[in-house]
């Protein structure tokens, strides 16, 4: 049976959360707006981190301030919570309209034994070409996968690409000035995202 980890992983983050103030998830008024992810109330600093894009150039999560950012820690080789996930964010920018260019959707391997930056940059294309892949060695992308309070585990299961990657499920979105401001949990539609997107691009 597939694990998937949604929509935290472990302590780290929910103590993060807890010291941070965090408001509960589940369609909760903020205001006169409905956020359907976690609002993280005060935002929670992230350490800026730098890892490889397509090409080999080196990618730091401040080189999007000033966009809202979503997010994702997955893998090209996933069967199925990947690329709903990564649909659901494509359709969610596309119903922002002209406000979506103010969104940066960037993805992290985590599995960069099969995913080299230009393959998880061609991957996360197909489902927007604006959408960034970003990678690099295993221990750079689990030090700031922990860093965001991110679990991921290979696990040896029999599969077409021999094995599959336990992961957390949730989309992290970062604010314009680069702090953690909602969480989304897996399972979202593309409406509810949008919605939350709003609501960030707003603060």
């Amino acid at each position: 049976m597939r694990r998937w980890i949604i929509p935290v992983a472990g302590s780290l983050l929910i103590l993060l959360l807890v010291g941070a103030g965090a408001v509960a998830a589940g369609w909760l008024p903020v205001g006169r707006d409905t956020v359907h992810g976690s609002v993280i109330d005060p935002p929670l600093p992230i350490p800026d981190a730098t890892l490889t894009g397509a090409g080999g150039d080196a990618r730091q999560l401040s080189d999007f301030r000033g966009k809202v950012v979503a997010i994702y820690f997955g893998y090209t080789y996933c069967p199925d919570v990947c690329p709903t996930t990564l649909a659901a964010l494509a359709r969610a920018k596309q119903a922002l309209g002209k406000r979506g260019d103010d969104v940066q959707v960037v993805m992290i391997t985590v599995d960069p034994e099969r995913d080299t930056p230009e393959i998880t940059q061609e991957y996360v294309s197909r489902f927007d070409p604006t959408f960034v892949g970003l990678g690099g060695d295993v221990a750079r992308i689990r030090q700031v996968a922990t860093g965001m309070g991110v679990y991921f585990e290979k696990q040896q299961r029999g599969s077409a690409g021999g094995y599959l990657v336990d992961h957390t499920a949730t989309v992290l979105v970062l604010d314009r000035n680069g702090d953690l401001r909602l969480m989304l949990p897996y399972g979202l539609t593309a409406e509810q995202i949008a919605d939350d997107l709003r609501w960030v691009l707003k603060q």
